[in-house]
């Protein structure tokens, strides 16, 4: 795969979420998907849903601007079941994305990376019940 797509990923996530801030509400949101990508490895489709495991939910981009912008379908598909319906259930969330081997290792190295920034305990609790989950096939 091109790299450059992880560059056209980075950018489009950069954009989408321009003005957007972390939980404390000083910290640039993009500092999350930037530190999904250093935890998911230098495979370059890993790289590309990790910059937008969190665009298609939390910004206005949309699957077929993503389709547009030159994103591989089975990437779109991955960052796709990373965004969490909103009527969905925690744990139908997560067997749909256990489906994917690559939503997979992305929502790991995403939940890794909140696991990181100061979780409350509820968080806490719902992370490793998440990786419980996730690593459970591996």
């Amino acid at each position: 795969m091109d790299p450059n797509i992880a560059v056209a990923a980075q950018r489009i996530a950069t954009q989408a979420h321009q003005g957007q801030f972390r939980r404390g509400g000083t910290v640039p949101y993009i500092e999350h998907p930037k530190a999904v990508v250093s935890r998911v490895g230098n495979g370059v489709e890993e790289q590309v849903v990790a910059w937008l495991h969190d665009v298609l939910e939390d910004c206005e981009v949309t699957a077929e601007q993503l389709r547009e912008a030159g994103i591989p379908e089975h990437c779109i598909e991955a960052v796709e079941l990373l965004s969490k319906p909103e009527n969905c259930d925690y744990e139908d969330y997560l067997e749909r994305v256990a489906q994917n081997p690559l939503a997979t290792k992305v929502k790991i190295a995403d939940m890794i990376s909140n696991l990181a920034d100061n979780p409350t305990n509820k968080q806490l609790k719902k992370y490793a019940k998440g990786l419980s989950r996730l690593t459970r096939d591996l």
